[in-house]
C-alpha cells in the first residue's frame, strides 16, 4: 500500500462512467445573486458570476450600510443569580470579582476577531460572532432581523487559549423548513429557524447537539493547564443533502499525551441524530492503524478539521483537510506516520466511509495543518478532462488530485528531508513533494534568503540567525531553536484560494513569514508526561523593526491548473510600514507586500478582489481589484476598517453588493459588518 496515500484499489464502473461524460461545473448549488455557503458553493470556489462591480468602477464603491457586531453587548447569568448586560470586558471583570477561583484566568472574548464570511439566501445575510452569537440582517438595508445567543461564553475561554474565533455559519432548506447552523465555542452544534432565529425544537436537545458526547477523554467543563476549554468549534459546518458535518478545534497547547481525538462525524440535519463517525486516529483493524506505532493510537488527540470543508454533491463525496496531532512539535510519543493527521480525506458523506486519502505531511512536527477548504475544479490536462480537487497548504504547496479516484494529477514524489536530533524523536525520513504546481511561497532558510536591502542589513540578518538552526523545508524542531519557513501560520491559511470555473485559474494569497520551533523539557510544575514541549523561546532580532528575509512579505499567485504553471505573482501591497523604516530611507524599493490580512480572495466574472491594510485614498485599508489574467491593479475602494473576514458578493433589488467584516475605527471600537455598492 502506498505510504502517502490510502486509495480505492481500483476504479468502479461508476468512476469510469463519470470520466467518460462531458465535464460539468464543479457544483450547481449557488443560485444567481446568492451566496449560500461559506465558500460561495460547496466546491469552495469563492466565485460569483456577478458583473455589475468591475475593475473599472470599483473606485466608485461606497458603504451602502454598516452594522455593529452583536458582541458589543452580551448578557450573562452571574454567580449567585441575576443577569448582567454590557461590553464583554466589563462582564468578565465582574465575573472575576464574584467568582475569582473559577474566572481568575479567563479572558474577555476577543470580539475584534469577527472573521465570519456572511451567507446570503432569500434576501437575508447570516453571520456569527467570536462569542458564537448568530445574527441575520436584511441584505438591502443592513437592518438587524434577529440574533440568537447560545451563551457559550458562560463556559469561559474557548479552546486554543485566547483565540475566540468564528468564521461563519451553514444554511439548509427543504421547502418551508429553512435552518441556520453553526458550532459554538463550548462545543455544541446549534440549529435555528432561518427566518426567526429561534432554536429548532426537533433538533438534538432543544435545538442543539453536544459535540463532546461520545468522544474519549472529553469531559464537559474540563480545562487544560492554560485554563482553556479543550473542545470548541471555530469554522462553519458543511451541509450536503441532509447531512451536516461540523469541524472542531482541539487545543494544541497541551501538557499530556492523552488528548481528545478529533473524530469526523455526520449528523442528520433534521434531527441532529449521529449518523456516522470516521476515526481520524484509526482504531485496531482499520486502515492506517499501523501508522501509529506501539500503543500511541490509544492516547493521541486532535487530528481533526478546524477549518472549512468542501463537497461534491453529485458524487456524494466530502473533502476534509485535517490538522496534526497534539502536541504539534514533538512526536516522540507518537512514532510512525500518524495517519490521518495532515491529510486530505475523501469521505462518502452518507456513510462516513473513506473513499481515498493522501497525507501531505508524515509525522507532523511543524503545525503544518491543511488550513483551508480544498477547491473543487474541472480541468483539462494533456487532453484529458479531470474532476479535480486542489489543496493549498501552509508549506506553500498545492496538492492536486482526481477527486473521484484520489490519483495525483501530477506526480508527487517522496524526497529525503533532514533528521531530528531531539532525544526520542523519529522524524520521517521523507516527505511528499508535488512536482506541479511550483511552490507559491518561499520555503526553507539559507543565507541567500536573508534581507539584503543594503550590505549592512545583510550582515545584521546573518548575525540574527547565527545561533539558530536553519535548513530546507521540513527541517525539524530542535533544542537550540529551528527557524521554520513558511512558519506555522503559512504560507496559505484559512483564507484559502479562489477558483475561476471559466478559465481553471486558481488564485492563492500567501505570506512570507517564519516561526521558531524550540523544544525543551516541561517545567516540573506542570506535572507533564511529555518528554519535550514547545518552549517559549527567543526569536532572531533585527534592529529597528527591519525584516529578516527578502520581500515580498505577502503576495497573490495565479496558477493555471490546466498546466500546473504560475501565470503571474504580485506583491500584496507596497509594504508601507516597512518602506517607512529609517534604515530604508532613500532606497528605490519595489512593492514589498506585507499589507494583507488573513482575509481570503473573492473572485467574480470581472475581477479578483482582495483586501489590503494600506493604499487607500488617505493611506488606510482598501479593497483592491486585480486583472485576473495579468495581476495588474485595476482600482480599489476605501474600507472603513481593516478587513477581518473574507469578502463575499450578492445581488438584491438589481444591485450588487460586496460584504465583509472590518475592524472598528479604534482599538476599543466594536467591529462591523459592512456592505459596499455602487451609487444608486
Amino acid at each position: 500500500m502506498p505510504r502517502s496515500a490510502l486509495r480505492a484499489s481500483r476504479w468502479t464502473w461508476l468512476a469510469l462512467l463519470l470520466l467518460s461524460l462531458p465535464a460539468a461545473p464543479a457544483m450547481q448549488d449557488q443560485a444567481v445573486g446568492e451566496w449560500p455557503t461559506y465558500g460561495g458553493d460547496l466546491a469552495s470556489r469563492r466565485y460569483s458570476p456577478l458583473a455589475q462591480i468591475t475593475g473599472a468602477n470599483v473606485g466608485s464603491l461606497g458603504v451602502a450600510w454598516r452594522a455593529p457586531s452583536p458582541d458589543g453587548q452580551l448578557s450573562v447569568v452571574m454567580p449567585g443569580g441575576g443577569t448582567w448586560s454590557g461590553p464583554p470586558a466589563a462582564i468578565f471583570a465582574e465575573l472575576q470579582r464574584r467568582d475569582p477561583k473559577r474566572w481568575r484566568d479567563n479572558e474577555p472574548p476577543n470580539i475584534a476577531n469577527y472573521k465570519a464570511t456572511p451567507l446570503m439566501v432569500d434576501g437575508l445575510l447570516y453571520v456569527n460572532t467570536p462569542t458564537s452569537v448568530g445574527a441575520a440582517y436584511d441584505a438591502a438595508t443592513g437592518r438587524l432581523r434577529w440574533t440568537y445567543d447560545p451563551k457559550s461564553y458562560e463556559a469561559g475561554t474557548t479552546a486554543m487559549s485566547l483565540r475566540w474565533n468564528q468564521r461563519g455559519v451553514a444554511y439548509w432548506r427543504d421547502g418551508d423548513d429553512a435552518r441556520v447552523l453553526w458550532g459554538t465555542g463550548d462545543g455544541y452544534l446549534v440549529a435555528v429557524d432561518a427566518k426567526t432565529g429561534q432554536p429548532v425544537p426537533g433538533f438534538g436537545d432543544s435545538g442543539r447537539v453536544d459535540l463532546m458526547q461520545g468522544l474519549p477523554r472529553a469531559t464537559r467543563g474540563a480545562r487544560d493547564y492554560l485554563n482553556a476549554l479543550t473542545y470548541s468549534v471555530q469554522s462553519p459546518p458543511i451541509v450536503v443533502g441532509d447531512v451536516v458535518v461540523t469541524p472542531a478545534s482541539i487545543s494544541s497547547l497541551v501538557k499530556d499525551k492523552e488528548q481528545i481525538p478529533g473524530w469526523i462525524r455526520g449528523h442528520d440535519v433534521r434531527t441532529g441524530k449521529l449518523l456516522w463517525t470516521f476515526h481520524t486516529v484509526p482504531q485496531p483493524g482499520e486502515p492506517g492503524h499501523e501508522s501509529w506505532l506501539g500503543d500511541s493510537w490509544r492516547d493521541a488527540g486532535k487530528v481533526t478539521v478546524w477549518t472549512a470543508m468542501s463537497a461534491d454533491a453529485d458524487l456524494g463525496y466530502l473533502y476534509v483537510p485535517t490538522n496534526t496531532t497534539a502536541p504539534d512539535f514533538y512526536g516522540g510519543h507518537r512514532p510512525g506516520d500518524n495517519l490521518y493527521a495532515e491529510s486530505l480525506l475523501c469521505l462518502d458523506v452518507k456513510t462516513g466511509r473513506r473513499v481515498w486519502s493522501f497525507q501531505t505531511v508524515h509525522h507532523g512536527l511543524w503545525d503544518y495543518d491543511n488550513p483551508a477548504a480544498p477547491n473543487l475544479l474541472d480541468i483539462t490536462v494533456d487532453g484529458r478532462r479531470i474532476k479535480a480537487v486542489a489543496q493549498v497548504t501552509k508549506q506553500g504547496f498545492v496538492y492536486t488530485f482526481d477527486r473521484v479516484t484520489g490519483e495525483p494529477v501530477w506526480p508527487i514524489v517522496e524526497r529525503p528531508v533532514p533528521p531530528s536530533d531531539v532525544p526520542g524523536e523519529r522524524a520521517s525520513a521523507t516527505q511528499p513533494f508535488p512536482t506541479k504546481p511550483a511552490p507559491f511561497e518561499y520555503q526553507g532558510v539559507t543565507v541567500d534568503d536573508l534581507a539584503d536591502f543594503t550590505p549592512a542589513i545583510r550582515e545584521q540578518a546573518i548575525a540574527a540567525i547565527r545561533n539558530f538552526r536553519t535548513g530546507p523545508l521540513f527541517t525539524p524542531p530542535s533544542l537550540v531553536g529551528t527557524i521554520v519557513r513558511p512558519g506555522s501560520v503559512g504560507g496559505a491559511n484559512w483564507g484559502g484560494a479562489a477558483v475561476d470555473p471559466e478559465t481553471g485559474m486558481l488564485y492563492v494569497p500567501s505570506r512570507n513569514g517564519f516561526s521558531v520551533s524550540t523544544l525543551a523539557a516541561p517545567d516540573p510544575k506542570l506535572q507533564s508526561n511529555l518528554q519535550f514541549m514547545q518552549a517559549p523561546g527567543r526569536n532572531p532580532r533585527m534592529p529597528d523593526g527591519l525584516p529578516l528575509f527578502k520581500p515580498p512579505y505577502s503576495r497573490m499567485t495565479a496558477i493555471d491548473m490546466h498546466t500546473g504553471t504560475h501565470r503571474w505573482m504580485v506583491p500584496a501591497g507596497r509594504g508601507e510600514r516597512i518602506r517607512a523604516l529609517p534604515a530604508l530611507a532613500g532606497l528605490d524599493l519595489p512593492a514589498l507586500g506585507g499589507d494583507s490580512t488573513f482575509s481570503g480572495p473573492l473572485l467574480t466574472k470581472t475581477a479578483l478582489f482582495y483586501a489590503l491594510t494600506t493604499g487607500g485614498t488617505t493611506g488606510g485599508p482598501r479593497l483592491v481589484a486585480w486583472d485576473k489574467a495579468t495581476g495588474r491593479e485595476l482600482g480599489s475602494a476605501d474600507l472603513p476598517g481593516a478587513a477581518i473576514g473574507t469578502p463575499m458578493t450578492y445581488l438584491i433589488g438589481g444591485r450588487q453588493y460586496i460584504a465583509l467584516t472590518v475592524l472598528g475605527p479604534s482599538r476599543t471600537a466594536v467591529p462591523e459588518l459592512v456592505a459596499l455598492a455602487l451609487p444608486d
